[in-house]
């Protein structure tokens, strides 16, 4: 999140270019502070996501099929949302921390994304197949996305020419946060 936010790829991208135009390098980073951070899944995963958001002062919201405890919900400052589809509206950035099963596959689909705010960011490190592959490219193309990140994809390996290899503002890897953790 933060890396993807604070435009982190592409400036180290400019210094191994040999480049040191800072106004180039922050034309699409942000500070995170006072952001809304969202979260689809509060599960083990999720929970400890917003956990480490919280020492960045955002606003920090989650939507799960199982509400957590009044007391995790204050000591956290979280706002509960029943569904999707209301959380994504209010949010600058939307993490993916639920599992693939039928009611999430291809759950962020054109419509859900373009329900979004305008320029949020796309964090998914759940499975690929949660997001819609194109509507996900054409998201960034148009800039309703302002980015997309992750290390999970659909298919694994990605093709050469999947979309998401080389959209601009992205920050995937190959699916490796499994074995990092």
């Amino acid at each position: 999140t933060l890396a993807l936010v604070r435009n982190y790829l592409p400036s180290c991208g400019w210094v191994v270019r040999g480049g040191w135009n800072i106004a180039d390098c922050t034309s699409h980073a942000y500070d995170i502070e006072g952001m809304h951070v969202g979260s689809v899944g509060a599960g083990r995963i999720g929970l400890a996501v917003l956990k480490r958001m919280k020492p960045f002062d955002v606003h920090l919201h989650y939507t799960d099929r199982h509400r957590l405890p009044e007391e995790t919900e204050q000591e956290l400052g979280l706002t509960y949302h029943a569904t999707v589809e209301s959380m994504v509206p209010v949010c600058d950035v939307v993490t993916i921390n639920c599992p693939l099963h039928v009611g999430t596959e291809l759950m962020f689909n054109e419509e859900l994304i373009y329900k979004m705010k305008r320029g949020a960011y796309l964090v998914n490190t759940a499975r690929g197949k949660i997001c819609e592959r194109d509507a996900v490219a054409k998201a960034i193309e148009e800039c309703q996305l302002a980015g997309y990140a992750g290390d999970v994809w659909f298919p694994e390996p990605p093709s050469w020419d999947h979309p998401w290899r080389c959209m601009p503002r992205h920050g995937m890897t190959p699916h490796v946060a499994g074995a990092t953790l």
